[in-house]
């Protein structure tokens, strides 16, 4: 598979995901449909005003989670190929990258965004980990394993 490839596969997959474990987690949860999911996102640039958006603000979120998504992504990509034991180990470095991802976004990207970071509730917690370890960074690394053994083929 070709890195272009993998990438693409990678960032749509590690995306999918991990909005539909938002859609549903919070769907249940809270009751949250899922146009709020995708405008939550997009109040990351806009604020509260995200919320008043309609269709256009929860398209803008849906695009900003793809991005995010392919950025980190594209991370470990870059990342795996300067430190070999990533792609050599990427059952347990795919999770332990998933974690590093979660702390990041949680303590550093929210809190210095628009949306600003909700309290910390043990079961939200527990679902974000979890989803970022299975559903982020275990796709990030095998897509990216993948990429590199087909190089080296």
């Amino acid at each position: 598979m070709r890195t272009s490839r993998a990438l693409l596969l990678g960032t749509l997959t590690v995306g999918t995901l991990d909005i539909l474990d938002a859609i549903v987690f919070f769907g249940i949860r809270n009751h949250v449909a899922p146009i709020r999911i995708f405008q939550s996102i997009a109040a990351g640039l806009l604020g509260r005003a995200a919320f008043s958006g309609g269709l256009r603000t929860a398209v803008l979120g849906a695009a900003l989670h793809y991005f995010i998504a392919f950025m980190i992504v594209a991370t470990f990509f870059v990342v795996s190929r300067y430190i070999v034991v990533l792609r050599q180990r990427p059952m347990l470095f795919g999770p332990l990258y998933g974690i590093g991802v979660y702390l990041f976004m949680n303590f550093v990207v929210l809190p210095l965004s628009n949306a600003g970071r909700g309290p910390l509730v043990l079961p939200v917690v527990v679902n974000g980990l979890f989803i970022h370890m299975v559903g982020v960074g275990l796709p990030s690394s095998l897509f990216a394993r993948l990429s590199i053994a087909n190089q080296s083929s």
